[in-house]
């Protein structure tokens, strides 16, 4: 029952073996803090969190780091345009430290609202900037980076496997291409350092050993994953759109600085799309928690939704899918709660469900061996105490949920009274007669040892 990963970088299924005994070192790049996250971002923090949940499952201590990005993330891939810090400072009237905070406390919050582990270290761009001049000092210093009028730039060149994580084509790219690219000897060498303009201050800006100016977007990564993990570590994961620049940029760094491709396993969850568009701020198209709470959905129906689909598939977002994720949820708190006091972990069951995570996470399988679990035979106790070993890697807080408390009309509780007398004196048609009319009165009643139970039925 080992665990089996996909790894982006040798583009197979492995199986996952921790480079220390029992000990995993998990890396998630973090978010550009300029604006606030948005569903489709959060459902790769989701499997990120999945995947931890199933690491600790097997047994392993994991050390999971997220950073923050708080400077360098410019508007264009290609190095150019403006700091997106810059940008949305200007657009919110604020300092890009003022939102730089803001915006890292919305997503501090959004995973708290979605039940993600928060991680053991946070790491901010802004609090390493000397660890990111000491790095592209040494890559400096063993050839890989050139000046420019704007910057230093890494060579690509000098790489003879670069862009193999994503399998680029570097050479059919270099004879395509049709964009400006300034200085830059190939389209495909990146900034580790771009100098601040002449004619103006930055709002973020430090002195280098090759002027003032700020850092790159890709060298903070690789900079605080292996000060925190180590020059090689286990698990390196991110959005897909890191594939071909951003996380290509981070294995050249780590070629060049460290000898090695920075982790033993890349992995990479898949986009939300809505009408088969990928969801992006750029698209206008975008969702917060927040929009989905104002709408009246527990934000843990969307993580619900999401368990539903593999992390290496695009999931199509609909109203449709959310209020059937809704229902399933609440089905499945319901019946846990009825179920009672909770017994023995069945190892049957809990043998299948390890194999169904380990099989590369696949909680889609999981969420149906679920569903058969609690149509089972099994006691109720033994269903309860096994659907909670479940939760540890679904993180639904099905344990901590409780039934809302009803407010029952009067003529309700009424009627209930009613019935009940009509019970105890064995008049069980007035007693079927007074159900039926709480029943068209949008309740029903449940017998229970401790006496009747009414719930609402719309």
């Amino acid at each position: 029952m080992s665990l089996r990963l996909f790894d982006t970088y040798a583009r197979a299924l492995r199986d996952f073996e921790p480079l220390k005994p029992d000990h995993v070192g998990l890396y998630a790049c973090g978010p550009t803090v300029y604006n606030f996250a948005h569903i489709g971002n959060l459902r790769t923090y989701l499997f990120e969190d999945v995947l931890r949940r199933v690491l600790e499952l097997n047994g392993f201590d994991v050390q999971h780091v997220i950073n923050i990005t708080d400077v360098g993330h410019l508007v264009s891939d290609a190095d150019t345009g403006e700091d997106k810090m810059e940008a949305g400072a200007r657009r919110t009237g604020k300092s890009a430290w003022e939102i730089a905070e803001l915006y890292t406390r919305a997503f501090k919050e959004d995973l708290q609202r979605l039940n993600i582990l928060a991680p053991h270290i946070w790491c901010r761009a802004t609090d390493h900037i000397a660890e990111q001049i000491d790095d592209i000092g040494t890559i400096e210093a063993k050839g890989f980076a050139y000046h420019t009028a704007d910057g230093i730039y890494f060579d690509t060149a000098k790489l003879a496997d670069y862009g193999h994580l994503a399998r680029l084509d570097v050479k059919g790219l270099k004879a395509g291409s049709r964009v400006d690219q300034g200085e830059k000897r190939s389209p495909t060498d990146f900034a580790l350092w771009k100098f601040s303009p002449a004619d103006e201050q930055r709002q973020m800006e430090w002195d280098s050993p090759w002027g003032t100016g700020f850092p790159g977007w890709h060298i903070e990564c690789s900079a605080m994953s292996a000060k925190y993990l180590g020059e090689f570590f286990d698990i390196h994961c991110g959005g897909q759109d890191h594939i071909p620049v951003h996380h290509s940029n981070e294995i050249a760094q780590a070629e060049a600085c460290y000898g090695t491709h920075l982790a033993n396993f890349w992995l990479h969850g898949y986009f939300l799309q809505m009408s088969d568009a990928k969801m992006a701020k750029s698209s206008g198209q975008v969702f917060r928690i927040g929009d989905l709470a104002e709408q009246g959905y527990d934000p843990l129906a969307y993580r619900y939704l999401c368990l539903t689909a593999h992390y290496r598939s695009h999931l199509n977002f609909t109203w449709d899918s959310l209020d059937g994720a809704r229902t399933a949820l609440q089905r499945m708190r319901s019946i846990i709660h009825d179920w009672g006091d909770p017994g023995d972990v069945d190892d049957g069951y809990a043998d299948r469900f390890r194999a169904c995570v380990n099989d590369d996470l696949n909680t889609a399988q999981a969420i149906a061996l679920s569903w058969e679990l609690a149509k089972s035979s099994l006691p109720a106790a033994t269903k309860k105490a096994t659907l909670l070993h479940f939760d540890r890697v679904f993180g639904l807080g099905l344990a901590d949920w409780r039934p809302a408390e009803l407010a029952v009309p009067e003529p309700v509780s009424v009627l209930v009274e009613q019935r009940e007398r009509a019970r105890t004196e064995k008049r069980w048609q007035a007693a079927d007669d007074y159900r039926e009319e709480v029943r068209a009165l949008g309740f029903e009643i449940e017998d229970t040892p401790e006496g009747p139970r009414v719930k609402a039925t719309r």
